[in-house]
C-alpha cells in the first residue's frame, strides 16, 4: 500500500459525530442486529474516504490499496453475532487492524435521507422531481412516491441506463405508469403493503418467486433493479458530501453481486 504521506488529513470523531448528527442515526430505528454509526475505528486521522455497499473484506483490501483508512458503507460488519473470529473473518478483523481501517455504517439513516439517501439518489437519476414519503418500515416513511405519466417502456430503459444492466419487470399493470413508489433494497417481499398505498409501479431491488403471481393478482408493475445496483446512490453521495466538507478526496469501490 503507498500514499502521500502530505495528503490531507481530518479527524475521525469529527466526521463521525457530523454523519450521525446528518443521517439522525440515533432517532432512526432499524434491523434488530444493524449497528448505525461507527463500527471500526483507526487511529483517529482519516485521509482518504473510500465509499462501498458492502463492508466485506475483499472490499476492505480494495480500499487499503488505494490509500484509503475510512470506510462509508450501506451494510456493515454486524448483523448477528460475530463470533468465533476464525478463517476468513480473523482475515477480515486482521485487514482492518494491518490497514488502519476504520468503517462508518449507515442502514435505514442512509435510505431515507432526502438529500443524500438511496431512493433520493434513485429518483435524481431517473429525473423524477416532488417525490412524497410513503411505505412506513420500523416506525418512519422509507420510500418515495412520484406522481407522474410516463410509459412503462421509457421507465424500463431509463432504469437499465441508471442501474446499468437491465431491470427484471413483472409487466402486470398498466402500460403508462403513474403512480409510482421507489423503495431500494430487498422490499419485494412488502409489495402488498406498497400496493396498498394506491400505486401502480413499484421499484425496488428484489423479491421473492412467488411476488410474481402477486403483481399479476394485484395488476401491478413491479422492477427488480438488483439490491446492490439500487443501493450504491447512498454511499457515493454521503463520500461526496464528506470529502466537499473536510477537504478529503474519495473514491467509490464497485463490487457488484448481480443480485
Amino acid at each position: 500500500m503507498w500514499f502521500n504521506l502530505r495528503m490531507p488529513k481530518a479527524d475521525l470523531q469529527t466526521i463521525v459525530n457530523h454523519c450521525d448528527r446528518e443521517l439522525q442515526v440515533d432517532e432512526i430505528a432499524d434491523y434488530d442486529g444493524a449497528h448505525n454509526g461507527l463500527q471500526v475505528e483507526n487511529n483517529g486521522k482519516v485521509r482518504r474516504i473510500a465509499a462501498a455497499v458492502d463492508a466485506s473484506l475483499a472490499n476492505v483490501l480494495k480500499a487499503a490499496k488505494i490509500g484509503a483508512n475510512l470506510m462509508v458503507v450501506h451494510h456493515g460488519l454486524f448483523w448477528n453475532p460475530q463470533h468465533p473470529w476464525t478463517g476468513k473473518k480473523r482475515d477480515l478483523i486482521g485487514a482492518l487492524i494491518e490497514n488502519d481501517m476504520a468503517i462508518y455504517s449507515a442502514h435505514l439513516p442512509l435510505d431515507i435521507h432526502p438529500k443524500l439517501g438511496n431512493n433520493m439518489g434513485l429518483c435524481k437519476a431517473l429525473k423524477f422531481t416532488r417525490p412524497k414519503a410513503f411505505f412506513e418500515e420500523k416506525g418512519t416513511l422509507v420510500g418515495l412516491r412520484i406522481t407522474t405519466r410516463l410509459r412503462r417502456t421509457v421507465l424500463t430503459k431509463q432504469l437499465e441506463a441508471s442501474l446499468g444492466a437491465p431491470p427484471v419487470l413483472l409487466g402486470s399493470g398498466p402500460s403508462v405508469c403513474k403512480k409510482i413508489g421507489i423503495v431500494t433494497g430487498g422490499a419485494g417481499s412488502n409489495l402488498r403493503q406498497a400496493a396498498a398505498e394506491g400505486i401502480d409501479t413499484f421499484i425496488t431491488g428484489e423479491g421473492p418467486h412467488w411476488t410474481v403471481v402477486l403483481a399479476e393478482e394485484m395488476e401491478i408493475n413491479v422492477y427488480y433493479g438488483g439490491h446492490y445496483a439500487t443501493e450504491t446512490f447512498g454511499v457515493k453521495s454521503l463520500a461526496e458530501h464528506l470529502s466537499k466538507k473536510f477537504k478529503l478526496p474519495w473514491q467509490f469501490i464497485d463490487s457488484p453481486t448481480g443480485l
